[in-house]
């Protein structure tokens, strides 16, 4: 396993001490892993649903449509 050193300002390292304290996370490097596996996951499902919108073609809607079922979407609606 590879070593990388980080430097924080005294803010962000609190904040990481503060989420081992809570003790879901072992140590500093727990943490850090967390967030890259994180990142990564977030990352490839932008991908897929970027592929999966290439793929499904062009859609018939106007852009003020779509936008207007997004948000009843997120609504609940």
């Amino acid at each position: 396993m590879a070593t990388m050193n980080v430097s924080l300002p005294d803010t962000m390292r609190e904040w990481v001490d503060g989420q081992i304290e809570t003790g879901i996370y072992a140590n500093a490097s727990d943490y850090v892993r967390d967030l890259i596996r994180k990142d990564q996951r977030q990352r490839e499902l932008i991908s897929l649903a970027l592929i999966e919108g290439e793929k499904s073609g062009v859609s018939k809607r106007k852009i003020g449509d779509i936008v207007k079922a997004a948000k009843a979407q997120l609504n609940g609606a």
